[in-house]
């Protein structure tokens, strides 16, 4: 591979959205030039034996945090690896895959961001916190939908991975570049789906595009579908995107253009016309959803792998 990859990573608790977020980003991408890693795939551990030791999957002793470290470096050279397969039907294991990285690499999971040495092998880190309440009714969705358990035994098995999300997974947030937080609005607090709201957090250790010409922070924009503001995150200045649910597409047209003005290789997803799979999600009875905040959030992330691609892998986006 005469260039690097550029690896994205995407962490969050257990049904944080991270599978969907990741689908979006690919397909912006460009599907055959993505490889999705997850780093849950590195449990030391199968279901059986997590219940007889009574050690949950979100601990760090309960996974090879040692291997995924080994692999994710392997990556970012831009050499193979022999990846473990967890089965989360199965709760077993299946045979390990070969994996050549492509142009790009994301990789998703609890753990991403748990060492020193993992966390310096990404280009662009995000971090999902969805509210606790709207993350365990889509953790109970899935987990009866999917993965054949009942609404009692996902509530039961939330409750003991408590302490460990408190103690190893939230506290990955500090390192984050962006924050994505999808929560409902204030006057449909049932709402799980594609009108919930999304507010990114932006931090400065990666430039974010310049939008101030079309969103002027700290205005008066409340009533506004999308607004920019300025605040402060762990006591350090950051700018904050929010994009309403009820938005349209012909809002979020401008802050499209805003992101695809600067980055060529974006412009085909800048409209409806472009890919109209971005910002889809499934619902509740399995429809298809169209979600702008989600398609925003997707296209924005694309925006910093392509950014890091032209510093990166020069002459290799023409």
């Amino acid at each position: 591979m005469t260039h690097r990859p550029i690896i994205l990573g995407i962490v969050g608790d257990s049904a944080a959205g991270k599978t969907t977020l990741t689908k979006g980003i690919a397909q912006v991408l460009g599907e055959e030039d993505v490889t999705v890693i997850c780093t849950d795939d590195y449990h030391r551990y199968d279901r059986k034996q997590r219940a007889e030791l009574g050690i949950s999957a979100l601990h760090p002793d309960c996974n090879y945090v040692d291997i995924m470290e080994q692999h994710l470096s392997l990556l970012q050279n831009g050499q193979p690896i022999l990846k473990p397969i967890y089965n989360h039907h199965t709760g077993a294991f299946d045979p390990p895959e070969y994996i050549k990285p492509s142009k790009y690499v994301i990789v998703e999971g609890l753990l991403g961001y748990s060492t020193r040495v993992a966390r310096d092998c990404y280009d662009v880190k995000v971090y999902l916190a969805p509210p606790e309440e709207l993350r365990y009714e889509w953790k109970i969705k899935r987990d009866t939908m999917k993965r054949g358990y009942t609404r009692e035994q996902v509530l039961e098995q939330l409750q003991k991975r408590e302490s460990d999300s408190e103690e190893f997974i939230r506290p990955q947030r500090q390192w984050a570049d962006m924050i994505v937080t999808f929560y409902p609005p204030q006057d449909d607090t049932q709402e799980v789906n594609s009108h919930l709201n999304v507010r990114l957090v932006l931090r400065p250790t990666i430039p974010h595009p310049d939008m101030t010409n079309i969103l002027s922070p700290g205005s008066d924009n409340s009533q506004s579908p999308i607004r920019l503001e300025l605040d402060r995150d762990m006591s350090k200045p950051v700018d904050v995107l929010e994009v309403d649910g009820h938005a349209t597409s012909e809002q979020v047209v401008q802050v499209e253009r805003v992101l695809c003005s600067t980055v060529p290789t974006l412009m085909p997803f800048c409209s409806r016309e472009g890919n109209p799979d971005i910002g889809k999600l499934i619902g509740t009875t399995g429809e298809t959803l169209q979600s702008y905040p989600l398609a925003l959030t997707q296209l924005l992330v694309a925006y910093h792998m392509l950014k890091a691609a032209d510093i990166h892998q020069p002459g290799i986006q023409s």
